[in-house]
């Protein structure tokens, strides 16, 4: 096993993969169904010819630029494990701050009724399976116009056991919910414009959804069309909750204007990330 790792290392770092021991190691024990102290703890079992093969294929998957977690079909986020394949964006750490500013602000509410909250774009169904778990008494709808991925929210929110916690709706963005029903609008939408690409992951790029990551020309395109169907959707006082991009934080401060309580917060490295605003 060691001399299979050591093997896969070389070729990952040849290919230009990031983190190539971290790859290696990762598919390893995805191939073996083990933890990383069973790795280490036996170097010298050799691999069967079938763990050989399964472990090559999915080295020449992670060397063609497929993210690990489409190979493994799994990525954790806020302590969950979540399953992941290609009709859905990856769930990433950034966006936990979205959770994080959603349990500030009902923490501030204080204690009255439990918040409806709508999930718009909810893709691996991530976020709305989160607040599910932080906050059982809360009602919460998640929105999807991809069928695939909503399947894939689906089983999600029953590999959480929160299947009684969220309605799904197959909606582009909040067409369909009603208005002044909720006390939040929560939404990593799609922010990157079409002439950012070259700054893109060629990873992303290449094997993400493409409609869960450029939103148009600017990035601020579907952005644009959500706030008024928000503004729409909030009870008076509601808050609306969207993870963006440095890039297009002056748009969106634009966009909020009118709003009340508006503010941008960056994430862990300093990058405008988390914009909120209340309905007056």
């Amino acid at each position: 096993m060691k001399d299979a790792l050591a093997s896969a290392v070389r070729r990952l770092t040849e290919k230009q993969v990031p983190s190539p021991q971290m790859n290696a190691e990762l598919l390893l024990r995805f191939t073996l169904d083990c933890d990383r102290a069973y790795l280490y703890a036996h170097p010298e079992r050799e691999l069967t010819s079938g763990e050989q093969s399964r472990y090559d294929e999915a080295l020449t998957q992670r060397a063609s630029g497929m993210p690990a977690q489409y190979i493994t079909g799994h990525q954790e986020f806020w302590g969950l494990d979540f399953i992941v394949n290609p009709a859905v964006l990856i769930p990433r750490p950034e966006t936990e701050h979205v959770i994080e500013t959603v349990l500030q602000l009902e923490k501030a509410r204080g204690p009255i009724s439990p918040p409806t909250i709508v999930d718009v774009g909810t893709g691996s169904g991530c976020i709305s399976v989160a607040l599910a778990t932080e906050l059982p008494a809360a009602k919460i709808h998640a929105t999807e116009i991809s069928p695939a991925a909503l399947e894939v929210a689906r089983a999600n929110a029953a590999r959480n056991q929160v299947t009684d916690r969220i309605t799904f709706h197959q909606s582009d963005l909040l067409t369909g919910l009603p208005d002044s029903s909720f006390d939040f609008v929560v939404s990593n939408p799609p922010y990157v414009g079409e002439s950012e690409q070259d700054e893109v992951q060629l990873e992303v790029r290449k094997f993400e959804p493409r409609n869960a990551v450029f939103a148009g020309p600017t990035g601020l395109e579907v952005i644009t069309r959500l706030i008024p169907q928000a503004e729409r959707a909030l009870k008076s006082g509601g808050w609306l909750v969207l993870e963006i991009s440095g890039t297009i934080a002056d748009g969106v401060t634009e966009l909020l204007s009118s709003w009340a309580d508006f503010r941008i917060t960056p994430d862990l490295q300093g990058i405008a990330r988390i914009a909120r605003a209340r309905k007056r």
